[in-house]
């Protein structure tokens, strides 16, 4: 495996070289008489990216409460990823720094108070959320990224006393009350420093698959009592910005400062480890009026983020817009939305679409359809997604709209509800839960019926593993597969593909397994005519297949 950082390669320009080569081999084989490849060959694995984010802040999805017992902790992370598994993604991303704290073991940031309670106390029994979630997630041939949030330092929804630890309390020059956050300011060489280093320290110490960044970055605005809108408080950055010589207008030196993140980001984490992908999730609206049929939030003029430079720069792996419009909204169609983005992408980075399942609601839709959707709603961006030529995957937001059970937590203030207003409310949630299950039902049995492969990022590496080494031990009516790998680089995953008498099956089995009884994922009993198994390595390039009779 090598890891050369390339930038000038297209996708359009990589497809169009692949296409070439196919018809040389062709020709010659056709030619100087080589053999085609055989009848019985696999067709190719299906291609995509399939995610979900689990969000900590406000214990939206994990824990489900703060200061749940380590046990549940752990249980609960388990069926969250058994979910991920049987639902068909192969994706997992995971908040570990909501707000200047950790859900993992760190010496740099305090533990958070979504996780035990209070901000700065370890688990108890001890141990590591991350290092549990990504031992289990390998384990289920899942990728796990880590979730980080850049500059947030303090949410509404925190209840407790901020630690000694905590950034607001060692270096509180850095962190600004805005509205009701506390903010840490982007313009502050140790602010941007300290985000950085808490990343690297997570890519150092842990085996992590990718580095997630979601889309606050200066903050959304708020506004005061008298109701008008707030202005972020970093007149003394900017300040000291211009004293040594900066010319830049002040949201123009914002989005300098968020720019310079992004890419020094980039770069410290290739440093290290340039095999962890690093992925961006900005807001899906760059530009108000930025293209026709383009309105909505104005990321670039309200929050600094000018994500439209990042992906045309290469400055990422991937990009996730969150794309939370239905298809025939006119302003921010989805498909129109997509369309714009695919359009952005000239060094072929991936790019997948950001989904809200949660918006499968009862609710008649509003004059900006942002409720009440049918759950045939996600199912159709899936399918315009998967369509597009510039689309790689999507990403759905979030774990608890895609779960059988726990999308909703408990009813807020209900002590102070009557009896007939509590069981209204949970005859409500009933209900919506009936409806995403429709939506999950369909995605399991259909739109995701085929495992995929996540798409190889061949601008960090291209090289395929080495071809396992397989033995098929045929015994009664099953058989089953003793893999090894060979030397050389390890295998992150194996695909195996076997033919059975109702057509082609293919199975994507963690790398970890040495023996696999074919078929038995899928429910198949019996023996397959055919079984040919490849390898998978981290970056989702695929070796050569070994047929085995």
């Amino acid at each position: 495996m090598r890891f050369p950082i390339r930038t000038c390669g297209t996708r359009p320009a990589r497809r169009a070289a692949l296409l070439l080569l196919c018809v040389f081999a062709a020709g010659c084989a056709s030619a100087g008489g080589r053999t085609a490849p055989p009848a019985d060959a696999p067709p190719p694995v299906v291609r995509e990216f399939r995610g979900v984010w689990v969000a900590a802040v406000s214990n939206m999805d994990w824990p489900s409460r703060p200061g749940l017992p380590v046990d549940s902790q752990k249980a609960e992370l388990v069926h969250m990823l058994d979910r991920t598994r049987e639902l068909g993604l192969n994706a997992f991303i995971f908040h570990i720094r909501p707000a200047a704290d950790a859900l993992y073991a760190s010496e740099i940031e305090p533990w958070s108070e979504y996780l035990t309670g209070q901000q700065g106390r370890a688990p108890e029994p001890f141990y590591d959320p991350l290092e549990f979630a990504l031992r289990e997630a390998h384990a289920r041939g899942l990728e796990l990224h880590a979730w980080f949030n850049p500059y947030r330092a303090r949410h509404p929804s925190a209840r407790g006393p901020l630690a000694p630890t905590h950034i607001s309390n060692t270096n509180p020059e850095l962190v600004k009350e805005y509205g009701s956050y506390l903010w840490m300011d982007p313009g502050e060489e140790a602010v941007r420093e300290r985000s950085i280093n808490v990343v690297l320290d997570v890519v150092n110490r842990y085996d992590i698959d990718g580095v997630h960044i979601d889309d606050y970055f200066y903050p959304y605005r708020e506004r005061g009592p008298d109701g008008k809108e707030l202005d972020f408080p970093d007149s003394a950055s900017y300040a000291k910005y211009l004293a040594a010589g900066g010319t830049l207008g002040r949201a123009d030196w914002r989005r300098s400062n968020v720019d310079r993140y992004v890419e020094e980001l980039y770069e410290s984490v290739k440093r290290r480890k340039p095999w962890v992908k690093v992925g961006i999730s900005p807001i899906g609206t760059w530009r108000r009026g930025g293209a026709p049929q383009l309105g909505g939030f104005d990321a670039f003029e309200q929050i600094y983020a000018d994500s439209r430079k990042w992906l045309m720069d290469g400055n990422l792996d991937y990009f996730v817009p969150q794309l939370y419009w239905p298809i025939a909204r006119s302003d921010v169609s989805f498909p129109v939305l997509l369309n714009w983005w695919a359009q952005q992408n000239p060094k072929g980075r991936d790019l997948y679409a950001g989904l809200i399942p949660g918006n499968v609601t009862l609710d008649a839709p509003g004059p900006q359809n942002r409720s009440g959707w049918h759950p045939d709603e996600i199912v159709g961006q899936i399918y315009i997604a998967r369509g597009h030529p510039g689309s790689d995957g999507h990403v759905h937001f979030r774990r608890g709209s895609l779960m059988p059970d726990g999308a909703y937590g408990p009813i807020p203030g209900a002590d102070t509800l009557s009896a007939a207003r509590l069981d209204s409310i949970r005859a409500r949630q009933a209900a919506v839960q009936v409806r995403r299950d429709s939506l999950t039902r369909k995605l399991m049995t259909e739109t995701y019926a085929q495992p995929a492969l996540v798409p190889p990022a061949t601008w960090l590496d291209d090289d395929p593993p080495p071809a396992p080494r397989a033995t098929l031990r045929r015994q009664g009516e099953g058989s089953t597969l003793v893999i090894e790998a060979s030397r050389g680089e390890q295998p992150f995953l194996w695909v195996v593909q076997s033919r059975w008498p109702e057509g082609w099956r293919t199975e994507i089995v963690p790398a970890a397994r040495r023996e696999w009884v074919v078929g038995s994922s899928l429910g198949l009993s019996g023996s397959p005519t055919v079984v040919w198994v490849s390898a998978v390595d981290r970056l989702g390039n695929q070796s050569r297949p070994v047929r085995l009779d």
